[in-house]
């Protein structure tokens, strides 16, 4: 069976999240979006265990269940050196059982939701693999708390010890992850880093796994590419879209090269702000390889349905506008995933055209994308001569993008849709 998954949230115990990311809102928003797991996030937080354990049934071992949502116990904790790491736990008592070993090295391991630790990314790593937990470098390449800020290779940030996945963030794609050989025996996933449970924010990137059931003993096969099981896809943003894709200026977003914001030293000429280097550069810099692995599933770039319908409305994404359009296209199609990926074009348009073209337009790569940097998202634009056309002529227009081509195969090649 397929499954579709976002494995990397957070509770409304850490700081700067919703206080609307509560067990029964996530389970209901990921009805919504067509997840059929969710990690729970900030599971070491003992409160949020126990909010857990009171709306959600036990499956089994590492599994529990709301209204048909499955969740996996996952975290996400802060090494000495400001690196974030996943973890993603086998049973409630191995999560208390780490609780535990870590709480000589936390001072907030039972009030924040991902919690501070005085040790170094190996000894968590260790740690981990002694309770059979897995973990793997969270959003690897931001330049904020991330493995690629703090270190230039998995070697030298986990001293050798085994790591069981790279989570490849919101500014790269898997393609840019593999110009790095050390990377290609890694499972990559792609989640959200969710901090609300709107559907904009959660399963804004998501992985696709196939598996017998949807437990975490099936998906910790998959990870690790045992018995069959598998991740036969991975959907997420554009790169261009993440914040921190291109080398800019966190007060201005100015984009620089690489070479202007050394030359700057880092401080940005125009309004004197920090420069932060990209994703895209960060990558550059360490690539090794043009090889890929074989067996390294395909990535999708997609854009939450809402965003998409915001640009063609021209309302902000959250107004009740943008949300009555979604609700109908939810009633009509099940979920947001099925819409986005699944529904062909011409059965959309019935419920809104001008929607309907910018999802094939999405599904084709014929999007206009400005790249985001600096800490500002990037934006999508949908030519004019996609917008004028109608929805039976869209195959033959002829679609002029700025910037580089892509290099995958679209949404529509890759899953077959018809328009």
């Amino acid at each position: 069976m397929l499954v579709d998954a976002d494995l990397h949230i957070h509770s409304r115990y850490s700081k700067a999240v919703s206080k609307a990311m509560t067990v029964p809102n996530l389970a209901e928003n990921a009805r919504f979006k067509g997840l059929s797991i969710v990690g729970t996030g900030d599971i070491l937080n003992p409160m949020w265990e126990r909010e857990l354990l009171r709306y959600a049934r036990k499956v089994d071992e590492g599994t529990y269940e709301r209204n048909g949502i499955r969740f996996l116990l996952t975290t996400e904790v802060e090494d000495n050196r400001r690196v974030h790491h996943v973890l993603i736990f086998p049973s409630i008592e191995t999560v208390r059982e780490m609780r535990e070993r870590l709480r000589p090295y936390s001072s907030d391991i039972d009030t924040e939701g991902r919690p501070h630790l005085s040790l170094s990314a190996s000894e968590i790593a260790d740690l981990s693999n002694e309770l059979d937990v897995l973990i793997g470098p969270a959003h690897a390449f931001t330049p904020w708390t991330s493995l690629y800020k703090e270190y230039d290779s998995l070697k030298e940030a986990y001293d050798g010890t085994r790591i069981h996945f790279l989570e490849l963030g919101l500014s790269a794609d898997s393609e840019m992850a593999d110009m790095i050989k050390a990377h290609h025996g890694l499972a990559y996933l792609s989640n959200s880093d969710a901090h609300s449970p709107m559907p904009h924010r959660l399963g804004r990137e998501f992985n696709r796994f196939d598996v017998k059931e949807a437990t975490f003993e099936e998906i910790r096969k998959a990870i690790l590419k045992r018995g069959g099981r598998r991740i036969v896809l991975n959907a997420g943003f554009d790169p261009r879209l993440g914040k921190y894709h291109l080398t800019a200026c966190s007060r201005c977003y100015t984009h620089y090269s690489l070479g202007e914001a050394k030359a700057f030293k880092w401080k940005c000429p125009k309004c004197g702000g920090r420069i932060k280097k990209g994703v895209r550069d960060r990558i550059l810099e360490l690539a090794d390889t043009n090889e890929r692995p074989e067996d390294r599933p395909p990535y999708l770039k997609m854009a939450p349905l809402a965003e998409i319908i915001a640009m063609v409305i021209g309302k902000g994404v959250e107004t009740k506008a943008v949300r009555v359009i979604w609700e109908r296209f939810l009633r009509d199609f099940g979920s947001e995933i099925r819409v986005l990926v699944d529904v062909p074009v011409k059965e959309l348009a019935r419920v809104h055209e001008d929607v309907a073209k910018a999802i094939w337009a999405y599904r084709n790569e014929k999007l206009i994308v400005i790249p985001g940097g600096g800490g500002k998202y990037g934006e999508i634009r949908l030519p004019e001569e996609i917008r004028r056309a109608k929805i039976e002529e869209l195959d033959s227009v002829d679609v002029e993008l700025p910037g580089e081509k892509p290099k995958q195969r679209s949404i529509t090649e890759f899953l077959g849709v018809k328009h």
